[in-house]
């Protein structure tokens, strides 16, 4: 009966002995268990911090900023043409005929002849006293300049003449230009011409072109 009696306490003993190792052990675990998950918790706040440190930092771009040059338009320069000398249109001189030396006339080198064209103003105005009448191309022929001693009325008809050489050294046709301008030297109305044919070369006529 005592040994029963000591047997039962001894297995209470050693079961109050295991219960409590056994809660022990699980405090200890648990305790470890809590030291983890704090250690855990830490690493997390830690990584967190230099995460987000790492995005405050501002990051420099390695692409480089391109400065656009001022377009530069160029500058046209533009000439401006200069006036150009235009005749009174109160003037008009209308060739009628040739009244000697025709074209194609037959000379000889040196011979002195006078040419002589009839005319009519067929402007507006009358054509007044001191009007020229001027060589302007081919030969002068040694042609002066001819003034107007009177006037001329508008659709007055009047014969104008020139003395002129023939030149030496010169075979072939010779032409000689002549115009009227008035006190200002603006020329105005047709161009007269005299056409002759030095030596023996045979051509064809030529008239006064309006």
């Amino acid at each position: 009966m005592q040994n029963r009696i000591l047997y039962i306490v001894l297995l209470i003993v050693i079961g109050a002995l295991l219960f409590s190792c056994a809660d022990s052990a699980n405090q200890t675990n648990s305790n470890s268990d809590d030291v983890d998950l704090i250690r855990t918790q830490a690493v997390s706040t830690f990584a967190s911090s230099l995460t987000e440190t790492l995005v405050a930092v501002p990051t420099h771009s390695s692409t480089p900023m391109i400065l656009e040059e001022p377009s530069i338009t160029p500058t046209i320069i533009t000439e401006t043409p200069l006036p150009t000398a235009t005749t009174n249109p109160c003037y008009n001189l209308l060739y009628i005929r040739d009244v000697t030396i025709p074209d194609g006339t037959q000379m000889q080198a040196g011979e002195v002849f006078t040419k002589t064209w009839e005319v009519q103003n067929i402007g507006g105005c009358a054509w007044r006293a001191g009007f020229t009448f001027q060589h302007v191309g081919g030969e002068s022929m040694r042609g002066n300049t001819a003034t107007l001693t009177e006037a001329i009325p508008t659709g007055a008809k009047r014969q104008i003449s020139v003395e002129l050489v023939v030149p030496s050294g010169i075979s072939g046709l010779i032409q000689s230009s002549w115009r009227m301008a008035d006190e200002n030297g603006m020329f105005f109305g047709d161009t007269l011409s005299v056409n002759i044919v030095v030596g023996n070369i045979t051509t064809p006529a030529v008239t006064n072109t309006p």
